[in-house]
Order: C-alpha cells, then sequence, then structure tokens
C-alpha cells in the first residue's frame, strides 16, 4: 500500500497526542467491559492497544477511537495485554513488539491461544528483517512502523479485521521472499531466532502475506532489476510498453513496494537478478 512521507507535525500521527485537543484518552491501563458494539461499521471492529510507552498508547487509542473504532481497552505489558484481551475479546490487538515482560512473539502466541480468531498487527519502531519475520511467524496478521501516517495506521486496522495481511511497503517483499527460501529448505535462516511453536499459518489472517508473481511479473523484475529501460524490457518480450508498465504496476502493489529502486533492491536480495540468462 502507499506509504506516504511521514509529517512530524500532524497532530493525528501516533506519538503526536500531545499536541491537539480531543476527548478524554481511552488509554488508561485496563478494559472497558464488553458490552454491544456501537452502530457505525468502524464501531464494530473492537480493537485492543498495547504500547509500553504512554504517550503511543494514548495517541494511537485516541486516534483510532476519534476515526470510529471501538477501543475496548489498552495494556502497557505482554501480560497485561492477556488479561485486557481476555476479559474483552477484541477483534484487532495492536501490538509493539517490544514490551517491558515479554518478547512480543511470546505475547502473540499467549493471544493466540486464547482466541484463535483475534487479529495482530504489529506497530514497531523496529524495521529488522528478523523482528518482522518472528512476528509473522508467530502469528501476526501484519506489520507496520511507527513512522506510518494516522491514515495509514485506520486504513491498516480496518485491513487486519478484514483478515488481509498488512505491510509497511518493503516489508511485504522481505517476508514473501522468506517464505519462498521455506519452499526450498523447511530449517531456520542461519542465525535465526527460534520462532517458539507457532508455524506461519496466521488465524483469521487470509492467505499468505504477499501473493506470488506470475511468470511474467518474474521475467519482468528480473530485467527491471538489470537495469533496462520499458522499451527494451519490450522488444526483448515483444511486448507493448504500457503492458511492461502494467506488470511493473501489479507486482509493485504485490510486493507493497514504492518505485523501480524498492524493486531493484528486493529482485538482488532475492537473487532474481541472477535467474535466466540474457543472451538473446
Amino acid at each position: 500500500m502507499p506509504c506516504p512521507v511521514p509529517d512530524q507535525s500532524r497532530p493525528g500521527q501516533p506519538g503526536a497526542g500531545p499536541q491537539r485537543a480531543g476527548p478524554p484518552s481511552p488509554g488508561q491501563p485496563g478494559a472497558d467491559p464488553p458490552g454491544e458494539d456501537p452502530p457505525g461499521e468502524d464501531r464494530q471492529i473492537r480493537v485492543l492497544v498495547v504500547d509500553d510507552h504512554p504517550i503511543w498508547r494514548n495517541a494511537a487509542a485516541r486516534d483510532l477511537a476519534e476515526a470510529g473504532f471501538d477501543i475496548v481497552g489498552t495494556a502497557g505489558d505482554g501480560a497485561q495485554a492477556l488479561r485486557v484481551a481476555a476479559a474483552t475479546r477484541p477483534r484487532v490487538v495492536l501490538l509493539d513488539l517490544n514490551l517491558p515482560d515479554l518478547p512480543g512473539p511470546e505475547v502473540i502466541r499467549g493471544l493466540l491461544a486464547a482466541d484463535a480468531g483475534i487479529r495482530i498487527l504489529m506497530l514497531s519502531a523496529s524495521g529488522e528483517r528478523q523482528d518482522v519475520l518472528d512476528a509473522v511467524t508467530a502469528g501476526a496478521c501484519g506489520y507496520l512502523l511507527k513512522s506510518a501516517q494516522l491514515t495509514e495506521l485506520v486504513a491498516g486496522v480496518r485491513a487486519t479485521a478484514a483478515g488481509q495481511a498488512v505491510f509497511t511497503p518493503g516489508l511485504a517483499g522481505l517476508v514473501l521472499g522468506e517464505y519462498r527460501r521455506l519452499a526450498r529448505d523447511p530449517g531456520p535462516p542461519a542465525g535465526s531466532r527460534p520462532a517458539g511453536g507457532r508455524a506461519a499459518g496466521r488465524a483469521g489472517c487470509g492467505p499468505g502475506p504477499a501473493p506470488q508473481l506470475t511468470d511474467r511479473e518474474a521475467e519482468v523484475l528480473r530485467l527491471v532489476a538489470k537495469g533496462l529501460t520499458y522499451p527494451q524490457i519490450a522488444a526483448r518480450l515483444t511486448l507493448s510498453t504500457r503492458t511492461v508498465q502494467n506488470h511493473v504496476q501489479n507486482t509493485l502493489r504485490k510486493l507493497q513496494l514504492h518505485n523501480r529502486v524498492e524493486l531493484t533492491r528486493y529482485a538482488i536480495a532475492q537473487g532474481i537478478d541472477e535467474d535466466g540468462s540474457d543472451d538473446e
């Protein structure tokens, strides 16, 4: 999905909570008792916000409430998150990765063990490869960075509730690459941390985090990574330039990337640029 450059001065962005007035924050530790959902599509989506930093936690809870979601509670650590989730049965848990008491993947597994239908969206400052893979392997539906704009966060929570995989641009390609590696070699990558139980299937999250590319899309991607222009690719594959552009746009959308630079980086990281031959 598109990820505009965050406007750090935007008061509605998570983390900018104190900069604007609004209704009392729902971000006090604890939870509202379960009850009848208010009217409205987003009001049917019950959300639990978990973050150990009060400013982030309160701002995210407030902004999501103002966007129309039903914030059933907040928590500042993993143990509290498990208790509040059990009491309120949220549909979506917005979860920080680094909590003071329990590792994020352990909290994910605990939430899913108690309610297999719960959907978990990570909101973290870390975009490290292993952190992302650990969260997804534990059962998270998606992973957003805290640099996300409010509009992206709102759309991400809504998509997660609908069972869709949600990733900050670039991270979907990373996860897809790991899935491809696992298809070739089921063992863990060298230096990886143990996943600790739950396999990569994410309950209620729909299909994998990013769809497979078609053979033609992969072929176009390989040539893009080698630096060929659209007209050059079109001539090589006997296609129109417009068709090549369409394949590139479809690939960007599938991998949730922004442009040819990110696409090339992804192809090189996955070794796609080394596949096949350039000989006429």
